[in-house]
């Protein structure tokens, strides 16, 4: 996008890539569907961004989910929008828009270099690129860096540009996953028995600091070490920072979210007769299977025998998780380059010329289509300032 940006308003363009292809995460983002945006209204979607807002905000103003799908029209590809409100093109599928991209990019005058990675600067401060033929130098008016953040390090994005700007003096917040699982350390029978069992129709109940509370539908999947995927990655910035302050995070699960407190207090207290008390909690609160075995896993022996203590467990089970995944295994990536180091253009300040864009900015948002909008947006504003500021300094056109 940053060389699309770039070229559309008239500069010469070279982009390198250490992979011998690209958009390789974005090909694996299509495996899932390509969610490419969001159709909620603008001031729940920025929400998204958490404490990075205000500077997604604009970047957004610029190129955001109306601006994407319009482009992505100009590819010839259709996107509708599902019953969950997220954005997919109509087919579902990554290649072709990819394959449309780099068309109209190549027509437009982009070079593309495959196999080139970036390894720092040479004495002369060149670009020093490291190629199947050796090392290569090159002199850029402009640069703008989208070198991904530290997830999915086979697919090109390993974090190993951090030393590089580390060394120039670039304060570079620690690399974190984002839209992560975590680990809860299972019993081994709970282990056994339910690894890989999706876990649906539940809620994740969270708390701010404020005691405001939160309620947060979905699904999850059971894993031989703790659990992952969809609700959790609406709440799991949360629950690694509070791994990260307090060592550990409790999570608390609403196994019966249809029911309030009352009725499965009342249901519980029905006299169970000969009924073994799986019978009766699938009977009286349809809790079986791996939500019976979580009950279990959490709940004393005594708790399961008072049906006012049993119903507040399925209300709010509380969940030990005592670390996030390893940040390879994300979907995307928290930390980076930070806002407060990047100008309204997104150049580094401190290395006038370089501008950033994607993940490795320091910002965060759940999957639904907000990583790759602001990946987009990012790019644009990256590409178009870098022109910007070529044309205001009145230097060459190569970016």
């Amino acid at each position: 996008m940053a060389a699309e940006a770039a070229s559309t308003a008239g500069a010469q363009v070279d982009l390198y890539d250490a992979m011998a292809s690209v958009g390789r995460k974005f090909l694996l983002a299509g495996k899932g569907g390509l969610n490419l945006t969001h159709s909620e209204l603008s001031e729940k979607f920025l929400a998204r961004y958490g404490t990075r807002r205000v500077q997604i905000e604009p970047l957004l103003a610029s190129f955001g989910p109306d601006a994407l799908r319009a482009w992505a029209r100009g590819l010839g590809i259709n996107t509708f929008v599902g019953s969950s409100g997220r954005v997919f093109p109509k087919d579902l599928k990554a290649a072709p828009l990819l394959r449309a991209w780099l068309r109209r990019l190549r027509q437009t005058g982009v070079q593309f270099h495959m196999r080139h990675r970036w390894s720092g600067w040479n004495e002369q401060g060149a670009l020093r690129l490291a190629t199947p033929e050796g090392c290569l130098s090159v002199q850029a008016d402009a640069v703008v860096l989208a070198l991904g953040g530290g997830s999915w390090p086979k697919l090109g994005s390993d974090g190993g540009w951090v030393p590089l700007l580390a060394k120039r003096g670039i304060h570079i917040a620690p690399l974190q996953p984002a839209n992560c699982g975590f680990d809860v350390g299972w019993s081994e029978h709970f282990r056994t028995k339910f690894a890989g069992h999706p876990v649906k129709s539940v809620a994740i109940v969270m708390r701010n600091d404020t005691g405001v509370e939160s309620w947060h539908p979905g699904e999850f999947v059971i894993t031989e070490t703790g659990l992952e995927g969809g609700v959790m990655y609406a709440v799991s910035a949360s629950l690694r920072d509070e791994i990260l302050d307090r060592g550990v995070a409790t999570l608390r699960l609403d196994l019966a979210p249809d029911r309030d407190v009352p009725r499965l207090i009342h249901d519980l207290s029905r006299p169970r007769g000969k009924r073994t008390m799986a019978t009766h909690l699938q009977r009286q609160a349809h809790i079986e299977g791996v939500k019976a075995g979580l009950l279990r896993e959490v709940v004393s022996k005594e708790d399961f025998t008072d049906p006012t203590r049993l119903a507040a467990a399925i209300k709010a089970l509380p969940l030990r998780l005592i670390a996030p995944r390893p940040l390879e295994e994300a979907i995307s990536t928290a930390g980076g380059v930070p806002f407060e180091a990047l100008d309204a253009r997104l150049m580094i300040r401190a290395l006038p010329g370089f501008f950033c864009a994607g993940e490795m900015v320091d910002w965060e948002a759940p999957t639904g289509g907000y990583l790759l909008t602001a990946c987009f947006a990012t790019g644009h504003a990256a590409g178009t300032g870098a022109v910007e500021w070529l044309k205001k300094d009145g230097m060459s056109k190569g970016v």
